[in-house]
């Protein structure tokens, strides 16, 4: 019996392995396709200093002084200037919609009180649900003012531009001490349900296939749109129960407000429950074992995590970036999440983003019928 090292026997196994990682194609995908799509999101649509925030203007006065400010605002490629506003209403308005970021209001008469050095204040309204990705901009307004001041003040005015001739007043809206934890905390919950609804549908009917009660239940004269409403519909009940555990937390331990309206809410987070048990379905009719199912699963949450506005600030990512993130169904309750509990939103608010979680429900529930066809045939 020969109990030494065999280069033959070796070779065999490792030619063996070869092969069957060659038959396991999903697996072998996401080992080649992860890296990557991660070298891909980190290296080109994550941005941790998102610029070009769209901003809109209420002026006031529309002095040189007054359009040199705007002009530097907008050199300073933080701010894109995308329209005018003509109260304070309509202003408020766009930041609570998530329209724009930023509101600058340039007082009346702003020009002849500089030149009386009566020293009076631009507003800027920024919407602080999210500070990371407004603080960049906040902070370079200093520069920015400086910069406007000692090219406009010339002449007899010169002497004004080393005292400060107005003042910058931020305004930080829903979020006015800048706490971290009121961003992140209403963003978890969408990372929790894609990461769970997703996973535990896929994971579910993948192992009935691989226990062979899948077989029965495909003799049987169920059609594929009950089958998937009937395996899907009972872990909407799961997600109910991490919702009400989350908003307990998030209102007790973080002290996180709910501004908005609860039915905007429960329209959101119930089209966004479904939307992941059907993904999950999707994914159940592609994998072959519970292995492949949790790994495809993976693949979806990667998404929803790095290009749904959760970690960083949308609008800091590159346009293309941003056409895929409108895919992913967490950018979007993600979106009513902050707009209801931040925000104070109403349902009128977050009409948008429930229609897109529906285009993205049909999408997905056609293509998981299809496969599901497919595998009956």
């Amino acid at each position: 019996m020969n109990l030494g090292f065999s280069l033959k026997r070796f070779g065999a196994v490792l030619y063996k392995e070869f092969i069957q990682m060659r038959r396991d194609r999903i697996t072998f995908g996401m080992m080649i396709g992860l890296p990557i799509i991660q070298l891909f999101l980190f290296g080109f649509a994550i941005n941790a200093d998102p610029r070009n925030l769209p901003t809109l203007v209420e002026m006031g006065d529309n002095g040189p002084l007054s359009r040199a400010v705007i002009a530097g605002m907008q050199n300073s490629s933080y701010f894109a200037f995308t329209g005018a506003v003509s109260g304070v209403g309509e202003g408020e308005e766009a930041l609570r919609r998530g329209t724009a970021n930023f509101v600058v209001v340039i007082p009346e008469d702003f020009e002849r009180d500089v030149v009386r050095g009566n020293k009076p204040e631009i507003l800027i309204a920024a919407d602080a649900s999210d500070p990371s990705a407004t603080g960049g901009a906040v902070a370079a307004l200093s520069g920015i003012v400086n910069v406007a001041i000692s090219e406009t003040l010339t002449g007899p005015l010169a002497q004004q531009a080393g005292s400060a001739p107005f003042s910058m007043v931020v305004h930080r809206e829903y979020n006015p001490e800048g706490k971290t934890s009121t961003n992140i905390v209403p963003g978890l919950l969408a990372i929790i349900l894609s990461m769970t609804m997703v996973m535990i549908t896929a994971v579910a009917i993948v192992k009935e296939t691989e226990r062979g009660t899948m077989e029965m239940l495909i003799a049987t004269p169920v059609k594929p749109l009950e089958v998937m409403l009937g395996k899907i519909l009972p872990y909407v009940f799961v997600g109910y129960v991490q919702t009400a555990v989350f908003l307990a937390a998030a209102s007790l331990v973080f002290g996180v407000p709910f501004e908005g309206s609860v039915w905007a809410f429960f329209l959101g987070f119930n089209l966004f429950i479904v939307v992941n048990l059907a993904l999950g379905f999707l994914i159940s009719t592609a994998a072959k074992s519970q292995m492949q199912a949790m790994q495809l699963s993976f693949f979806t949450i990667l998404p929803s995590i790095l290009l749904s506005g959760f970690m960083f600030p949308f609008a800091g990512m590159p346009g293309w970036a941003q056409f895929i993130g409108q895919a992913v169904p967490a950018t979007h309750f993600l979106r009513v999440v902050r707009k209801v509990m931040l925000k104070g939103g109403e349902v009128a608010d977050v009409t948008g983003e429930l229609w897109a979680l529906i285009a993205i429900l049909v999408v997905i529930s056609g293509i998981a019928m299809l496969r599901y066809r497919q595998t009956l045939d």
